[in-house]
């Protein structure tokens, strides 16, 4: 059955963190399911982003080592269609990472563009997209793309020497600077 007055975590999470934030700015739920999952607008109304919100729990312990765990604050998973985000009215696309023992989450925020450049960069081209986000817990953060790394590759971004270009989506990491002021074409 299929709940008609609720939203997924992931929204709630982002509303919430939009709110706080940037009182300033309304954050609207719409009534039908379109691909966007969150209208963001002014206080007037008058300018709107629209964001798509996807959520993941904590994946650190499962099949994670421990050595890369313990450098690791939150890692999630998600498998995407290539032609939902190829296709995807969204302005911006919100990946929620959780962290269930902390209860800390962080985003990462970024146009589907962005975010399908860079699965193109990394060879994902098949329909499906399975994706592992990584964010570590040094005391200066950084979020990588992990999927398909070798162990080396893996205990490497634990330790904070990964080095990748086309991996790395630390400038996206809870960067609401990207959003906010609210940037909009007139």
């Amino acid at each position: 059955m299929k709940p008609i007055f609720t939203i997924h975590a992931g929204e709630y999470l982002v509303g919430q963190e939009i709110e706080k934030k940037f009182p300033e700015n309304r954050v609207w739920i719409p009534a039908k399911d379109t691909g966007i999952d969150l209208l963001v607008t002014s206080a007037d109304c008058r300018s709107s982003i629209s964001l798509q919100v996807k959520f993941s729990k904590d994946f650190l312990g499962m099949g994670v080592r421990q050595t890369v765990s313990a450098g690791i604050k939150s890692g999630g998973w998600w498998t995407f269609r290539r032609d939902k985000i190829e296709e995807s009215p969204a302005d911006y696309w919100v990946l929620v990472l959780y962290q269930f023992q902390t209860r800390s989450y962080d985003f990462v925020i970024l146009p589907p563009r962005e975010l399908l450049k860079r699965y193109d960069s990394l060879g994902r081209s098949k329909a499906s997209i399975q994706s592992y986000v990584w964010v570590t817990s040094n005391a200066k953060p950084k979020c990588w793309e992990s999927r398909g790394l070798n162990k080396v590759e893996q205990d490497s971004i634990a330790s904070d020497e990964f080095k990748s270009d086309d991996r790395e989506l630390t400038s996206f990491l809870n960067n609401w600077s990207s959003l906010f002021p609210l940037k909009f074409k007139t």
